[in-house]
């Protein structure tokens, strides 16, 4: 690698790092280290192409679905991610995106790897179908037929995300 494409890697890590770990982030269930391991793979991968990568950051975003998609397969990858729950009484002040974001994030962890997946990549990244199939591996009706069974299993799981939503309008109105 020369001294251009060098410079070239050090600044694309340095602007999409923060992007890059929101994603993992979402992609790993809410793990901080897990998601720093993915993206730290993800760009260690990255920089033995960088000369012949032409869209970096779609190169980047590729190789942490597909290395997410790997550990997940490894019976040994699996850990359970042990939070504080929340102090009795909050109240609805400038908390309530923290709130959501907490609530999003155990709602989540409660699905499979593969449904979390394609949430992630439909709603959180706003992929078309087709591209998350072709991300994942699998054809456009699976990924239909998954986030439909993802977000019937979240009613029924997390309800306390329609709770959200129902206060959340409440405010706004």
């Amino acid at each position: 690698m020369d001294a251009a494409d060098e410079r070239r890697f050090r600044e694309f890590v340095s602007a999409r790092s923060p992007a890059l770990m929101r994603l993992a982030f979402l992609l790993t269930g809410g793990d901080q280290y897990t998601a720093e391991d993915l993206v730290q793979t993800a760009l260690a991968k990255a920089v033995v192409k960088w000369q012949r990568i032409d869209d970096p950051e779609a190169y980047v975003k590729q190789i942490m679905y597909r290395q997410q998609i790997s550990w997940w397969r490894l019976a040994w990858r699996q850990r359970e991610t042990t939070t504080a729950s929340l102090p009795e009484g909050a109240t609805a002040d400038d908390t309530s995106g923290a709130e959501l974001r907490l609530v999003l994030r155990h709602a989540l962890a409660r699905l499979t790897p593969r449904q979390r997946a394609v949430l992630v990549l439909r709603y959180a990244e706003d992929l078309p179908e087709e591209t998350v199939a072709r991300l994942l591996g699998c054809s456009v009706g699976t990924i239909r037929s998954t986030a439909h069974r993802a977000l019937a299993r979240l009613r029924v799981t997390a309800p306390e995300l329609a709770d959200f939503r129902l206060s959340a309008s409440e405010v706004t109105s």
